[in-house]
């Protein structure tokens, strides 16, 4: 009897942590053996990371695991895993759902794939969504990208924001250690790697769960220290760090970017709403003012910095004015990018009961007219690169055009120029803009 060989598959939704979090167990597989297929149907270990920030994104896991689950009556040797945070808001009820699954966990457990797999294959059924203290991980993630890498910084969150699952599904803030994180740097400098991105739910908050204060009481251990204690590592040309909570958006941490080269001048500040009583409504902890201030400083440093956000329409009880404060905050910040959003209720969060739920078609008008000013603003926002000369890291080749590669500004702009991608992947090339578009531009190699 011939066996088959071993292979995976993981589809990723949802966020960059997800995507972090899906390289570090393709990492794992790779150890133990298994190969990547791109078609899941060749694939006999086949995991979905998912996320439940969204409703469509559970509803699309479930429509995919439905069809695996068929396949799995006719090929009996199939495991069917699904990791994330429908994982672990779900847990056993999954298994109710889907009896074909063979394992669930949650996001806290992808450094412990293999010791859950084998438990699998050892015949059981296993749900693993207990909490858990994360591991320094010891494998290589399986990065996407040969350029750009994330590197998780912090994990869970404490935040209590009103709509929001995250917390439920990925437990506390636990921050690594500033030694680890540097090493996991410097060992992406030494394969090549020219980005990286530093990752957290709210990354503002690491560093509070280590130990260390100064007399004055100010933690040793701030993002804006790490940012520090990271900059030189040898080979890495550029940082980023997503997601920022303005509530802890510090003008120190503001400082450090604007005195650090290597730190991109692009910000990721999620606003949420652009009104103040809707702001306490979903626990986010500062005004309107406080996020105009916030931007009005880092513009003050930084004059050219790109900023981008999330914004949600239609949380519950939200009136045509209280919407209109977003569209008046969103006319007079001027986003490069902003992800927008219409509210759905998740499962376990408070605002998810409330009475006062906003009607969809509601939700729609307002989600499109948002929409509409933010492609506005983000073309005269482009405006500004138009003959300038930008330096692009290069990436990949574009999809659409094979005698184009594609890159991005230090302010995270997506850059188009002709070039040959086997000699450009991964350098730092001086491109002239020719053209400008809301969310991306041309040029040509100076």
């Amino acid at each position: 009897m011939t066996t088959l060989p071993r292979r995976y598959h993981i589809t990723t939704f949802g966020c960059q942590m997800n995507k972090a979090d899906s390289e570090r167990m393709a990492g794992v597989l790779e150890n133990m053996g298994f190969e990547w297929s791109e078609d899941p149907n060749q694939a006999n270990v086949i995991l979905y990371n998912t996320c439940t920030i969204r409703d469509n994104a559970e509803h699309k896991v479930y429509s995919y695991l439905g069809r695996q689950a068929k396949r799995k009556h006719e090929q009996p040797g199939l495991t069917l895993i699904v990791a994330g945070c429908v994982a672990q808001q779900e847990g056993e009820a999954l298994l109710r759902r889907v009896p074909e699954l063979d394992l669930v966990m949650g996001p806290q457990h992808a450094n412990r794939l293999e010791d859950l797999l084998q438990s699998v294959f050892a015949g059981n059924q296993v749900v693993a969504t207990e909490a858990v203290h994360i591991m320094e991980d010891i494998t290589k993630p399986r990065r996407d990208s040969q350029v750009s890498a994330w590197v998780n910084i912090i994990y869970g969150c404490n935040e209590r924001c009103t709509y929001c699952v995250v917390p439920n599904v990925r437990g506390v803030e636990q921050s690594r250690t500033p030694e680890a994180i540097r090493e996991e740097i410097e060992e992406l400098g030494q394969q090549g790697y020219k980005e990286v991105t530093l990752l957290g739910q709210n990354i503002d908050a690491y560093g509070r769960d280590l130990p260390g204060v100064t007399p004055e009481g100010r933690y040793l251990n701030t993002l804006t220290d790490l940012l520090y204690f990271v900059h030189d590592v040898p080979g890495i040309e550029r940082i980023r760090f997503a997601t920022s909570h303005p509530r802890y958006f510090t003008e120190r941490l503001i400082r450090a970017c604007a005195e650090l080269p290597k730190v991109c001048e692009h910000f990721h500040i999620p606003f949420q709403s652009g009104d103040n009583q809707l702001l306490k409504d979903m626990a986010r902890g500062y005004t309107q003012e406080k996020y105009r201030r916030i931007i009005e400083t880092i513009r003050r440093y930084m004059p050219d910095a790109s900023i981008s956000a999330d914004a949600i329409v239609g949380f519950p009880g939200e009136t045509e004015a209280q919407f209109e404060n977003t569209l008046k905050l969103v006319e007079d910040i001027g986003f490069d990018l902003l992800n927008t959003a219409a509210y759905s209720p998740r499962p376990g969060t408070p605002a998810a009961l409330w009475e006062n739920q906003v009607s969809e078609t509601v939700k729609s008008d307002r989600l499109q007219r948002l929409n509409h000013l933010v492609g506005i603003k983000a073309a005269e926002r482009s405006q500004r690169y138009l003959g300038r000369i930008e330096e692009i890291l290069v990436e990949d080749q574009n999809a659409k055009d094979p005698h184009q590669v594609m890159g991005r500004t230090g302010g995270n702009r997506l850059t188009f120029f002709n070039g040959d991608i086997d000699q450009l992947k991964g350098k730092l090339v001086k491109v002239k803009i020719t053209e400008v578009r809301p969310f991306s531009l041309t040029g040509e190699a100076v």
